[in-house]
């Protein structure tokens, strides 16, 4: 009998669906369990026997309700059924179950249509949209995923307080009643990027993670500790289409909490959990191909970019304080958006410099390398959202021929706090809240849904949506403006 990461391997090479419950019947499997994701990009799902797996799973689906799912449907209509998307298939254990995960389309009930706000069916409309436009056949996308590590959370609210506390043994918080010694391997603030055991503790758990990733078919670069001191770690994913990408940024996800509860330890994707640390980010490495050629290099051009290059970026950047509603859509995400911690807070390009919201490796240097880094983005976004949402924008400045250049976005090579205050005022901000970007949503968004990769409910679903958290968060105190203004 095959082991069941062979056996998820012929799953998604299957040819139908009969072929695929025969392997599923002639393997050890018990569950078959189905996970989609909601609009702000949580994954549910529901789990199904694999005695009672057929071939009407494939075509009727499965039901739910869908107006249980933030940012779906209303009551009154929220039968909604899941289909299985078999190329998806992914082998897991959990405790003394073998089970068969694949990722649904979320569709109407009755006439099995794909829901046009599924995030996932978004992001395969941008792949589409790319390709009818002439300007390439695919885009590949390499996402870093940042997060931090700890040993143990504690975090909740009342009327009458609020409190969170994290422990970390890099940093030198142990946790309260830990009977552990402490053996003084701490990391000073803000010094973790690239440090080796023994400071580096979390060295084997990446190790763990980034091969339980290879085993889902994801296609580890490399990890690494990154600059927070309690904890931080970076891993990064090699190029995929889109929505591939998103379906491991989400796979990513997964396996890193199931596998840090593993070692007793928590992981967050919060954008900024701490202060006076460095905040995590999702930074997207992209670029296009045209019948595998790269649409992105060119000899002569600024950092060996290409007209359509730089056509792409203008439209990121022209439309950037609009798309920060949709890459950074999280009040956290805006206390990761300040000066000081490589967290891009204006809205230009440049080769290299790490302050700039697309940067231009120049490691990348070869033609088929080609790349362009999107920095603002956090992983408390939902991926298929973000990368449609940065393909509409770079499509619309393909589109209407948007060079950054003239419109005020760079190049620029220096460090701005190094330019002269009027040059520096020049500058394009990225919005500082949440309530900011929203607005700009607001104002800028048809670029979404004029290259047909939104729905045009989309904008307004998604500003309830998020204003609703904003308003939660804003109605509450902050416990340093107790310091603050207790007393006054």
């Amino acid at each position: 009998m095959v082991g069941l990461q062979e056996l998820a391997r012929r799953l998604r090479e299957a040819k139908s669906t009969e072929e695929f419950i025969e392997l599923i019947r002639s393997g050890d499997v018990d569950f078959i369990d189905l996970r989609f994701v909601d609009l702000p990009g949580r994954w549910h799902h529901v789990t199904i026997p694999t005695t009672r797996l057929s071939a009407a799973l494939f075509t009727r689906g499965t039901g739910f309700d869908g107006s249980s799912i933030p940012g779906f449907t209303s009551v009154e209509s929220g039968d909604m059924v899941l289909l299985p998307i078999r190329s998806t298939a992914t082998g897991e254990e959990y405790g003394d179950n073998q089970i068969v995960a694949m990722i649904a389309t979320a569709a109407d009930a009755d006439s099995k249509e794909p829901f046009a706000l599924d995030p996932r069916v978004i992001a395969g409309r941008a792949e589409d949209a790319l390709r009818r436009s002439g300007h390439a056949s695919e885009s590949l996308w390499s996402p870093e995923l940042e997060f931090y590590l700890f040993s143990g959370v504690s975090f909740g609210e009342a009327p009458n307080g609020a409190h969170y506390r994290v422990s970390s043994v890099e940093a030198g918080w142990p946790d309260p009643g830990s009977n552990e010694p402490d053996l003084g391997y701490h990391i000073r603030p803000r010094s973790g990027y690239h440090v080796t055991p023994p400071s580096d503790s979390h060295f084997e758990i990446r190790n763990e993670i980034a091969a339980r990733m290879e085993e889902t078919g994801i296609p580890v670069k490399y990890h690494h500790h990154e600059n927070g001191a309690p904890g931080q770690l970076e891993i990064e994913v090699e190029g995929e289409p889109l929505v591939q990408a998103a379906d491991h940024v989400m796979w990513s996800k997964y396996i890193v909490r199931n596998t840090a509860l593993d070692w007793d330890l928590s992981a967050t994707f919060m954008p900024k959990p701490l202060p006076w640390e460095p905040g995590s980010g999702l930074h997207f490495h992209i670029k296009l191909m045209q019948d595998g050629n790269p649409v992105f290099h060119a000899e002569n051009g600024y950092a060996g970019l290409s007209e359509k290059a730089l056509f792409f970026i203008g439209g990121i950047l022209q439309h950037g304080r609009a798309l920060a509603a949709v890459t950074s859509p999280s009040t956290n995400s805006y206390r990761r958006l300040r000066p000081g911690y490589e967290a891009p807070t204006n809205l230009f390009f440049s080769a290299a410099n790490r302050s700039a919201a697309i940067r231009i490796p120049k490691y990348a240097n070869e033609p088929l390398t080609k790349t362009i880094e999107y920095r603002p983005s956090d992983a408390s976004g939902n991926p298929y959202l973000t990368m449609a949402a940065l393909l509409a924008a770079g499509l619309d400045g393909m589109e209407n021929r948007m060079d950054p250049r003239q419109n005020g976005f760079g190049p620029i090579d220096r460090n701005i706090h190094d330019l002269p205050v009027a040059e520096r005022d020049k500058i394009v901000p990225l919005p500082v809240t949440l309530e900011e970007a929203l607005s700009e949503l607001a104002r800028d968004g048809a670029f979404l849904s004029s290259t047909g990769i939104f729905p045009e409910r989309f904008v307004p679903a998604w500003i309830d949506l998020k204003r609703r958290e904003s308003e939660e968060i804003g109605a509450r105190p902050h416990p340093a403006e107790y310091g603050l203004y207790f007393g006054c």
